[in-house]
Order: C-alpha cells, then sequence, then structure tokens
C-alpha cells in the first residue's frame, strides 16, 4: 500500500509540474517588437580642401578599413562611339600610378592584406581599396595614386582593351547578356542609359581618348570618400588629404540623362539567335528614380512577385508548371529612371506558354489583393536580410557611397529597414499599378526567330531584329539556306601541325592531315589534352564537295567517347557519345540536311576554301554530329593583324565564328593559300597554335 501511495503521489506531481511547464511557456510566440532603426557605428563627416566629401564610418571591431571613393562619372557620361569608355578608364586606374607599375601596384596592396579595383555602374565610377588598419597609410596612398596619378601606361591600355573585347565577344555569346543589351536599348532609346560598349566603340578608344576622359571627368569636386572600419575622423582626413594632394576642379557638366518613351500597348522585340533550342525572356518597364518614395512599396511588391525562390514567378513556372530553372523580377536603382524587368529562360515548346503566364502574374499583381501571410513574408525578408548587406567595413562603405552619389537622404541606411516595414499590401499594389502594365509592356525576347516568330505573334506584334537592333530581312527567316559546299579544288594536301596552350603554356597537340583521295578529300586529325582528352577523327569529303563520313574515337577523363556519321541523298545518318557536365551522353539520329551542310568537325579545315577578305562574312550550314543538332555557323571577319606563333609571323584576318556553343576566334592568312594560324576559344584560356 505504501507503493501504491507513492506511485499516485508521483503521478499527481508529475501532472502539477506539467501544468505549470504549461502555463509558463506559450503556444504561440509572442508579438515583434517594435522595429528600430538600424543602429550604425558612429559617422562623421567634412569636407576636403578639394572638395571630397569625406565620410568615416568608425568601427574598431576588427583591425580592417574600407575606402569607396565614388564620383559621377558611370557610363551614361561614355561619348558617343566611344562606349565603353568609362569602365576601361576605370580600369586602368590602378594599372600602374604614381612611382609603380600595375605588378608593384599589386604586390603592395596584396602585402599589405588588402585590394585595390575600380568600375563603373550606369551612374558612378568607384575606387576601392582595402587592407589591415595598421597599413591604412598604404591602403590611402594607393588609392590616391590611383585617382590623382594614373601612369595609363600604352601596354596597360593595349592589354585593357584586348580583355575588354574578348570579355565583350563572350558577352555577346550568352543570350541573358543579350537580352538585357537590347532591353536598355529598347527601353531608352536615345538616353544616356541606353549606352552600353560594343567591339567597334571599345575597339576605336585610344589613349588619349581615356586621358581626355579622366581629364574630364576623373575629378574631387563632388566625389564621395567613404572610409570604413578601424579609423576615426582626424586620422582619416589627415590620411586623406596626403594621398590627394594636387588633385584639384570639377568635373565638365554631366550629360542630361533623359526619360524613356512610354509605350501604349505591348511589343515583342524577338533577338534572332538561329539554331538556339532556348529562349530568354524579359518583360519590362520604366520606374522612376531611386530616390523616389515609392521606390520602398516597389522593392517589397517585387518581391511577392519575382525576388526570390519563393515568390510567384518561381513558384509558379518552375515548381508548378516546370517550364524553367528559375524565374525572377528585378528593377534599377538609379539616380535617372529606372526600370523594372521579369525574366524567364525556356525551352522553345514553352515559350509562349511561359511569357503568357508571366504576363498573367503581372497583371494578377495589379488586380488582386496581396494576401496578408504572402505580403508579411515577402516584407520580413527585405527587413530581415539587410544587416547581412552591410555587415563588414567593405559593405557599409559602399552603401553608403552609393546612397551618396545617387542623392538619397543622409539616413537611408539607418532607416531602410524602418521604410520597408512601413508598406502595407495597398500601397505595394497601388505603386506596382502604376510601374507595371502588361499591357503596355516591352517584352524582349532572344531565341531563334525561324521557330518563335509565329508563336509569339499570337501574344503581341513582333519585330525582329539582330543583336545591334538592326532588323532581320525576311529572306533570313526562310529556314536554313543550302550551302555552295565545298570547293575541293581548293583543298591542298597538308600536314600541319598544332599546339595546344593553355594560358600560354603547352598543354598538348594536334596534328592535321589533309590528303586528295580518287574519292575525294580525306582530313584526318590527331588530338591530345594533356592527361584529360585524346582524340582521332577522320572526316571524308567526295569529289563533288559534299560530306561523305566522320568517324571519331576518343577519352575524355578516362570515358570513352565516339562519333560515326554517314551523309547521303539529302541526309545524315548516325550516334555519338561524347562527354558533357553531367557525364556521358548517347544521342542517335537519322535527319535531313541542306544542301552543302558541312559535319562541325571539318568546319575549320574548309576554312582555306573561302574567299576571304576585309569585312568578308559567310553563313555556313553546319551538323554538329556530337550533338545531332543542325546549326547555322557565322564566319565575320573583324580586322586584320600580325600574329607571332611558332611556326612565323602572318598577316591574318581575325575572324569571329559564332553560332556554335562558344564563339571562337580563328587567324587566317591574308595571302592565298589560305591557311589558319591561330584558333582561340572566348572565355577559356586555350589557344591553338601553329607549330609547323
Amino acid at each position: 500500500m505504501t507503493t501504491a501511495r507513492s506511485i499516485g503521489a508521483l503521478a499527481l506531481t508529475l501532472a502539477l509540474a506539467a501544468s505549470t511547464a504549461a502555463a509558463q511557456f506559450p503556444t504561440t510566440p509572442p508579438p515583434a517588437a517594435p522595429l528600430k532603426p538600424t543602429k550604425l557605428p558612429p559617422l562623421h563627416e567634412t569636407t576636403l580642401p578639394n572638395g571630397v566629401r569625406l565620410v568615416v564610418v568608425e568601427s574598431h571591431k576588427l583591425p580592417v578599413i574600407a575606402l569607396t571613393l565614388g564620383m559621377r562619372a558611370g557610363d551614361f557620361t561614355d561619348p558617343a562611339g566611344k562606349e565603353g569608355l568609362a569602365q576601361l578608364t576605370a580600369t586602368l586606374l590602378g594599372k600602374g600610378a604614381g612611382s609603380r607599375t600595375a605588378e608593384q601596384v599589386s604586390a603592395a596592396i596584396e602585402g599589405a592584406g588588402g585590394s585595390l579595383g575600380a568600375g563603373t555602374s550606369a551612374d558612378a565610377l568607384t575606387v576601392n581599396a582595402s587592407a589591415l588598419s595598421d597599413k591604412a597609410a598604404l591602403a590611402f596612398e594607393l588609392l590616391g595614386d590611383a585617382v590623382a596619378r594614373p601612369t595609363f601606361d600604352q601596354k596597360e591600355v593595349d592589354l585593357a582593351k584586348t580583355q575588354t573585347l574578348s570579355s565583350l565577344q563572350l558577352q555577346n555569346s550568352q543570350p541573358s547578356t543579350v537580352a538585357q543589351r537590347v532591353f536598355n536599348r529598347e527601353l531608352y532609346g536615345t538616353t544616356a542609359y541606353a549606352k552600353s560598349a560594343t567591339p567597334a566603340s571599345v575597339g576605336a578608344i585610344t589613349r588619349d581618348d581615356i586621358l581626355g576622359f579622366y581629364a574630364s571627368r576623373v575629378k574631387p569636386r563632388g566625389a564621395v570618400l567613404v572610409v570604413s572600419g578601424d579609423i576615426d575622423l582626424p586620422t582619416a582626413t589627415r590620411l586623406a588629404n596626403a594621398a590627394l594632394k594636387g588633385w584639384t576642379g570639377a568635373p565638365a557638366a554631366v550629360p542630361a540623362l533623359g526619360a524613356p518613351r512610354k509605350r501604349t500597348k505591348t511589343e515583342i522585340v524577338l533577338v534572332h539567335r538561329p539554331s538556339s533550342v532556348q529562349a530568354n525572356v524579359i518583360v519590362g518597364a520604366p520606374t522612376f528614380a531611386g530616390t523616389d518614395p515609392r521606390t520602398y512599396a516597389l522593392l517589397v511588391a517585387n518581391r511577392v512577385l519575382g525576388g526570390g525562390s519563393a515568390s510567384r514567378l518561381f513558384r509558379i513556372l518552375r515548381e508548378e508548371k516546370s517550364w524553367t530553372y528559375g524565374s525572377y523580377s528585378s528593377f534599377s536603382w538609379n539616380r535617372g529612371v529606372g526600370a523594372f524587368g521579369a525574366t524567364v529562360e525556356a525551352r522553345n515548346a514553352v515559350v509562349d506558354s511561359a511569357l503568357v503566364e508571366l504576363l498573367a502574374q503581372l497583371r494578377r499583381l495589379r488586380t488582386e489583393p496581396i494576401p496578408a501571410t504572402e505580403f508579411a513574408g515577402a516584407r520580413d525578408a527585405i527587413v530581415g536580410s539587410f544587416p547581412l548587406a552591410v555587415e563588414t567595413a567593405q559593405q557599409l562603405g559602399g552603401t553608403i557611397a552609393r546612397a551618396r552619389l545617387l542623392g538619397f537622404p543622409a539616413d537611408y541606411v539607418s532607416m531602410y529597414r524602418t521604410r520597408v516595414a512601413a508598406i502595407t499590401p495597398a500601397r505595394a499594389q497601388a505603386v506596382a499599378k502604376q510601374v507595371i502594365d502588361p499591357d503596355a509592356a516591352l517584352v524582349v525576347v532572344v531565341g531563334d526567330a525561324t521557330v518563335l516568330r509565329d508563336r509569339l505573334a499570337k501574344i503581341a506584334p513582333v519585330r525582329v531584329v539582330r543583336p545591334d537592333g538592326q532588323p532581320v530581312a525576311e529572306s533570313d527567316l526562310a529556314g536554313p539556306k543550302a550551302g555552295s559546299g565545298i570547293d575541293v579544288s581548293k583543298l591542298v594536301a597538308a600536314h600541319d601541325s598544332f599546339a595546344v596552350l593553355v594560358q600560354g603554356n603547352p598543354f598538348g597537340s594536334s596534328v592535321r592531315t589533309v590528303e586528295k583521295t580518287a574519292d575525294g578529300v580525306r582530313i584526318s586529325e590527331r588530338s591530345v589534352l594533356g592527361p584529360i582528352m585524346s582524340q582521332n577523327t577522320d572526316v571524308v569529303i567526295g569529289t563533288d564537295g559534299a560530306m561523305k563520313s566522320v568517324a571519331q574515337r576518343g577519352t575524355v577523363q578516362g570515358m570513352e567517347t565516339k562519333i560515326d556519321a554517314a551523309y547521303a541523298g539529302g541526309r545524315v545518318k548516325g550516334a555519338a557519345t561524347t562527354v558533357s557536365q553531367a557525364g556521358p551522353r548517347s544521342v542517335s539520329y537519322d535527319t535531313t540536311v541542306v544542301a552543302g551542310t558541312i559535319d562541325d568537325n571539318a568546319v575549320t579545315t574548309v576554312i582555306p576554301t573561302l574567299a576571304w577578305s576585309l569585312n568578308a562574312t559567310f553563313t555556313l550550314p553546319v551538323f554538329a554530329s556530337g550533338e545531332g543538332v543542325a546549326r547555322t555557323v557565322t564566319l565575320k571577319v573583324t580586322g586584320k593583324q600580325s600574329v607571332t606563333v611558332p611556326a612565323g609571323t602572318f598577316d591574318a584576318y581575325l575572324v569571329e565564328m559564332s553560332g556554335g556553343p562558344v564563339p571562337v576566334n580563328i587567324y587566317v592568312t591574308t595571302a592565298a593559300p589560305y591557311r589558319v594560324v591561330k584558333t582561340a576559344p572566348v572565355g577559356p584560356p586555350i589557344e591553338l597554335v601553329l607549330v609547323k
């Protein structure tokens, strides 16, 4: 009985404890406390004698400092025909300055545990430096040399131009980049924000242009220098005055920004990208200046629509419809009129459906009240993530500098979360309705117009253009054109050896043999790329210049590859096993090809049969036998230069080959018999150079 009573007492005690615990621990979280302004380290400001506004964000938590110097010399100040000048000037500021060469500048800042760089946005040119705080004097000195005493050495100018041109060529092969550039051009028209660099504009820039831009635009009056981290105002003022000594003057008047035209109906600009199997879409409209108080409401509305993976566009177009890997929206914060854009990338079969749904979601944002839970999630995500954006000295300094250059109020950073938190669902929807109109939107689509035009025309009027904005002739949209075939009489017997260079260092070889036979021409190529790849390819071309067969065997990282393709009677039949980033991939095909089609394994070899000259352009029907895909490849001469390779020095045409997986630069001798002396894909640091 004693045991039973004890057990009963214990049970009663446990019940009372559980009841007490339940009373002590509520089942629902308490309401959120009122949001307070972001607490920033102390900010101190002064104006230096040369007119630079100095802002010091003093924080001694870590022994680091970050410097951001900004001025209104962004891309919008580029003169006509010299687009890219601001960016090129910014790139060169740290490539040799004061008494140091580019290499010495790099070594000095790295030795201080920091970095030095410069760049441009649409509105501003900024120079950034960081270092350990005990090396503050060196960081100020290097930044001061960059803006006050750059050397603009001709060798560095030439190198920067070459790198910029290579980068542009790679960007122009990316449909997302092409879409954004065409969107900006179509949205802003002839106004300053429409400007973007092109190979022609960068190629036209000279050292004198750079010196002129620097002398007129890179000036201290109106510039902002934000120094954040382990430093106080007196020290920063002393170091800044010493570093910027001799840098004086005011910049030239900036060009008017202008305003984009208002559309009254939706228009689709279709950028023709032949043989593309998917398309990139941007739907957008102009907004307003970043200082407009409506910006915070648009920020929340954008988050609801497409500002992240929890937003409507991503959930519906990707997760529900499976039409894309991702669909997002965003808008730009400019000093002048900004832009809103919603994007989707989808395969050709569903591009029109994806666009219809995207427009429907824009319409829904305007017409349906935003549910309270969805709105709160979007708003709170912005509020909660902002501290992470100003967490480091570099982030905080850069944010403050950008805010000052764009004309934001002094309390922009400290009050950002408070202003976002004050937005209501009704306010967000009202602003979205003012900005986002699916019935008067600009739509840019980059894809194969021969496949997409008629389907997109059911949605809105379509205008087909090239990436440069020029209209595409109707004859160019009639599908793949027959080629003239290969003039085998111009193929001479040859045995050419190429070295494969990776970052300038030997990494492999390729030996190509052209042999005349009674049946036509046989081309054999043996390639080795270090331990990564080995490949043997045999191509047979008939006496009539038509493709006959391709046979390829090889290994890539230990995995076997092969291609077998036979051409006859206007068809190609075959199979291939190749290696992609996802692993081995097999494909078989039996399909028609247009007359004169060239296998992609033979394109480089048949280049000598073409009639080369300055400004020559050739369009070839090509079949990629490793993929089972027909393409239209364009070969375009963009210039002439002297090229030195192990086999000698040659005057050569620079030929840009586009339409394949990546753009390729091919150097063809200017004198007949033409021969390829160098081949370099754009992007990867790989070159094939003629040895003998």
